[in-house]
């Protein structure tokens, strides 16, 4: 059983002497527009829709989980999990652990005692850790220093580091990435297992796990849950888990039961507005402008389209 053990205000005004300073420093603040206001003067350019070949839907009892994949980044893997979602593996399954400011973790509950059988998925996958730089075409530097990587940017709506000399990229675990729980060998996950990063930013697993998409929408059904009282918030075997009902491929559900979002395309002049509008945030609440934007920290525009 592959798991993931081994990782394991208001503002008041200034009443009182001495704060002088404060309102000179807040009055001095320009106001700017927020992220929000930018979003507002997009354009249909500016948006790209998912991918219904690369995007899942994990429907639960309390409603559903819309996960895009990174076939870029993860080939195998990705094509390793198709196989499982289109022979129906998660169906029946269960989120097996939740563990607070880390990860919610789903797969099957038995797989130590009566394993569910993989079909004709592969029960070892290549570790995919980083990807060749050539096989990011849609790239885009941000300006901010990072700790794990020489270079942090946005792909194709997903966070990835990258080191040049190296030639290697990766996706980053920020909040809402998935990936693929395993043991101690590389090539030990399936992809039976997975999990979305539910807290803060673990960085130190970059290039130490497989990742292979996100959630772009359904986070609150998994952030919500419950810890599990074993170690690592892994449910016992006395305690209710969450079921799944099913994991489909967008594309095989009917149409009139898609979700349709589309993701602000990380070329777009636009979505450079809106990381400098988080990186520099403007009065009249803030009273101070970091001039800095954490990775993990620039939020990746997602809405969804009315249906038709």
């Amino acid at each position: 059983m592959a798991l993931f053990r081994t990782l394991r205000v208001l503002s008041l005004p200034a009443l009182a002497l001495g704060l002088g300073a404060a309102s000179a420093v807040a009055a001095d603040l320009p106001e700017r527009p927020s992220a929000g206001d930018i979003i507002k003067t997009s354009k249909p350019a500016d948006w790209r829709p998912t991918d219904p070949a690369n995007t899942l839907y994990m429907d639960l009892p309390t409603g559903r989980v819309v996960i895009e994949l990174a076939p870029d980044f993860a080939p195998l893997g990705v094509a390793n999990i198709k196989t499982m979602v289109k022979e129906h593996y998660f169906d029946g399954l269960a989120v097996i652990r939740s563990q607070d400011n880390y990860v919610a973790q789903w797969g099957d509950p038995n797989a130590e005692t009566k394993p569910k059988s993989l079909g004709t998925a592969k029960a070892k996958v290549p570790g995919e850790f980083t990807a060749p730089l050539a096989n990011d075409k849609h790239f885009v530097l941000q300006k901010d220093a990072d700790g794990y990587a020489p270079q942090i940017g946005h792909s194709n709506g997903f966070p990835v580091g990258r080191d040049p000399k190296a030639k290697t990229t990766w996706l980053a675990h920020c909040y809402g990435m998935v990936g693929v729980g395993r043991d101690n060998d590389t090539d030990s996950g399936s992809g039976s297992e997975l999990y979305a990063i539910t807290g803060h930013a673990p960085r130190h697993l970059d290039r130490n796990i497989t990742l292979l998409g996100r959630v772009i929408s359904g986070m609150p059904l998994l952030t919500t849950l419950p810890r599990g009282s074993e170690a690592l918030g892994f449910y016992g075997p006395n305690e209710a888990r969450m079921p799944i009902v099913s994991v489909r491929l967008e594309a095989d559900v009917p149409e009139a039961e898609r979700s349709h979002f589309e993701v602000m395309r990380s070329e777009a002049p636009i979505y450079e507005q809106v990381l400098e509008a988080q990186r520099n945030r403007g009065g009249p609440w803030n009273k101070y402008a970091a001039n800095y934007l954490e990775l993990c920290n620039a939020a990746i525009p997602v809405r969804e389209r009315p249906k038709q």
